[in-house]
C-alpha cells in the first residue's frame, strides 16, 4: 500500500537522500519546479503556447524557493510574470535564496504585503508547504488579494494554512483554496484528512528522484501514557492508504465451512432491516455461511425477507450462550437497530466468547454512558466501527481535543485520535467518514480516503454503515485479520458505490460486489 507521510518523514527522507550523496537540495528544488510547471501544463494544456501571465507567491522557506524555480521556468517560455516574497531574503535558507537571486537575475520581485488585486491566468502559491507550524496571520489579505474564485491557484505541496499532518486550518482564518495542488514523492496526510482534499482541489504528485532513496523510520513522539493520544506510533512510523485487496479475498473452490460462518444479531420486530443488510453484505464478501440470530417476534418477520441466509432464534443471552456453542461460528455483528436492551443482554455473552466480533451503531452508543465497562469486555479480535457522533460519545475526550482549534502544528488530527482510541480500546477501530481511519491498539494505522477520483457522495444514505458491518464480519469469518478486515471492507464500500453511481441505497450495495470483484481480479 502507498505511504502517506507526515511533514517529519518527508523532511527525513529529503536529508537522508542529500546525506547519501545522490542528490543536492538545489537539485531537488529544481525537480520540485519543474514538476510544478509539468502539472500545470498537464492540467491547463490550452496554456502551454507560452502566452499566459502568473503570479508566483513566494514564502520565507524552501516551499518559496520551489516558487523561484517555478517563475524562472514559466518565464523561459515566454510567461508574463510577478513574483511576490513574504519576508526577508536576507533570511531565506541557502537553497530557496540561490534560487531567488537566480530570479533576480531577470525579473524583479515585489513584497507581498503591497499586494492588493492577485490576478492571472495561474496564481502559484508557494507561501507554506509542509513546514507550517503556526497560524499564517497575514492569510486574509492574501485571499482577498486573490479575489477568489476568479482565478486559478495552483499551490505547492499544500494550500498555504493547511496543517500537512492534520488536514486542518492552523489559526481562526480558512486556508487558501486551491485548483490544483501538487505535491512530491508521496501523499501527505493532510491531503487526506478532514478539509484537507476540499482545500487542494486536485492533488497531483511528481516524482523528484526519492523513490529508491533509504526510508528512516520517524514515527511520532507519544504524549505521556495515559494522555490523550497516549499511543505509540505503529513499528514502521507510517500510514498507509488502502488502495487494493489482497489476493487472499480472491475466493478459490473450498467447502462453505473453510470460509467461516457469521452470525448477526438482528433487533425487534420491524427493526431487522439493518441486520439483513449487514447479514447480506456478509454473504456477498465471501462468508461461507452468515446466520441471522433474531428474536422469536421478529422471526416470521425475517423469514420472509431471507433465501441464502439462515436463521435461528436467539431471545436473550442465554439463548446466544447456546447458540454459541457451535464451534464453526466464528464471526459476530452486533449492533444494526440491535435495540439498547438486547445490547446490554447480548454483548457481555458475544465478547466473552472471545470470537471475532464487530460492534457498530447501536453497539456502541448503548454504553455512552459507561464507555468503560465496554472496553473491559473487548478483546485484540473485535472492530468497533463509530461514525463521529458515536465516536465522541464512546470518547468524549479525545473527541473534544480533536475538535479544539488548533493553534500550532503539528495538529491534533483524526489519525491522532483514532490510534488514542484504538489503544484505549484495546482492539481496531475504524473511525468512519469520507476520510475513514483504521488504527490498532499498537498504533499501526491506514486511511481509506473517499476523495479525488475516489469519492462516492451517494455513500450517505440510509444503511450503508450496516452493510459496511457486513462485509467487515464477512472477512472475520474469512479468516482475515481485523485491521485487514476493516480496511479491505472500507475500500471495497466505496468502489460498490462508485461502481452503481448515483441513486445508490444500501441494499444496492452487497449486489455490487459480484462485478466489483470480477473486475479487481481480472486486471
Amino acid at each position: 500500500m502507498t505511504e502517506l507521510l507526515t511533514a517529519a518523514q518527508m523532511r527525513a527522507i529529503e536529508q537522508a537522500a542529500i546525506q547519501s550523496g545522490e542528490v543536492t537540495g538545489l537539485e531537488l528544488m529544481e525537480r520540485a519546479g519543474t514538476g510544478v510547471v509539468e502539472a500545470i501544463f498537464e492540467e491547463w494544456p490550452a496554456l502551454a503556447d507560452g502566452s499566459g501571465r502568473a503570479i508566483v507567491l513566494c514564502g520565507p522557506g524552501n516551499n518559496g524557493g520551489d516558487g523561484f524555480v517555478v517563475a524562472r521556468l514559466l518565464a523561459a517560455r515566454g510567461w508574463a510574470m510577478e513574483v511576490f516574497l513574504y519576508g526577508d531574503a536576507e533570511k531565506l535558507p541557502p537553497d530557496a535564496r540561490v534560487n531567488y537571486e537566480r530570479w533576480c537575475e531577470s525579473g524583479a520581485v515585489e513584497s507581498l504585503t503591497d499586494a492588493t488585486s492577485l490576478l492571472a491566468d495561474v496564481v502559484v502559491d508557494a507561501l507554506f508547504g509542509t513546514g507550517l507550524t503556526r497560524p499564517f496571520v497575514d492569510l486574509p489579505a492574501v485571499r482577498e488579494a486573490l479575489n477568489e474564485g476568479q482565478v486559478s491557484v495552483v499551490s505547492v505541496d499544500l494550500p498555504s494554512g493547511l496543517c500537512a499532518d492534520s488536514g486542518r486550518s492552523l489559526g481562526e482564518t480558512h486556508c487558501l483554496q486551491a485548483n490544483l495542488s501538487v505535491t512530491f514523492h508521496r501523499m501527505k496526510l493532510g491531503h487526506v484528512l478532514q478539509s484537507g482534499p476540499e482545500l487542494c482541489g486536485k492533488t497531483v504528485i511528481k516524482d523528484i528522484g526519492l523513490a529508491d532513496s533509504p526510508r528512516p523510520r520517524v514515527g511520532v513522539k507519544p504524549p505521556p501514557m495515559g494522555a490523550v493520544g497516549g499511543c505509540p506510533a505503529a513499528p514502521d512510523g507510517l500510514v498507509h492508504a488502502v488502495e487494493a485487496v489482497p489476493e487472499q479475498l480472491d475466493k478459490h473452490s473450498a467447502h462453505k465451512f473453510s470460509h467461516g460462518h457469521a452470525l448477526i444479531l438482528s433487533g425487534g420486530s420491524g427493526k431487522t432491516g439493518a441486520a439483513r443488510l449487514a447479514a447480506r453484505g456478509a454473504l456477498r464478501i465471501g462468508a461461507g455461511l452468515v446466520t441471522l440470530g433474531v428474536p422469536p417476534s421478529a422471526q416470521m418477520e425475517v423469514a420472509a425477507q431471507i433465501t441464502a441466509l439462515m436463521l435461528t432464534r436467539v431471545q436473550d443471552g442465554d439463548a446466544l450462550v447456546e447458540v454459541l456453542e457451535d464451534k464453526r461460528l466464528n464471526a459476530l455483528c452486533l449492533g444494526p437497530a440491535l435495540g439498547h436492551d438486547r445490547v446490554r443482554d447480548l454483548v457481555p455473552v458475544a465478547l466473552a466468547s472471545k470470537r471475532a466480533c464487530v460492534l457498530d451503531a447501536d453497539a456502541l452508543s448503548a454504553y455512552a454512558e459507561d464507555p468503560q465497562t465496554l472496553f473491559g469486555m473487548l478483546h485484540p479480535n473485535c472492530v468497533l466501527t463509530p461514525h463521529g457522533g458515536e465516536f465522541a460519545r464512546l470518547f468524549p475526550d479525545i473527541a473534544a481535543k480533536l475538535a479544539e482549534p488548533p493553534t500550532k502544528g503539528p495538529a491534533y488530527s483524526k489519525l491522532d485520535a483514532t490510534r488514542a482510541a484504538a489503544k484505549r480500546a484495546g482492539c481496531t477501530v475504524l473511525f468512519k467518514g469520507p476520510d475513514t481511519v483504521i488504527a490498532d491498539p499498537d498504533g499501526r494505522a491506514s486511511i481509506h480516503a473517499a476523495h479525488y477520483d475516489r469519492a462516492a457522495p451517494w455513500l450517505a444514505t440510509a444503511g450503508a454503515g450496516d452493510v459496511l458491518a457486513g462485509f467487515i464480519t464477512g472477512l472475520l469469518a474469512r479468516g482475515f485479520a481485523p485491521h485487514e478486515a476493516a480496511g479491505t471492507a472500507a475500500y471495497l464500500h466505496v468502489e460498490c458505490a462508485r461502481h452503481f453511481g448515483p441513486g445508490l441505497i444500501a441494499e444496492d450495495l452487497p449486489e455490487q460486489l459480484p462485478a466489483v470483484l470480477k473486475s479487481l481480479f481480472d486486471q
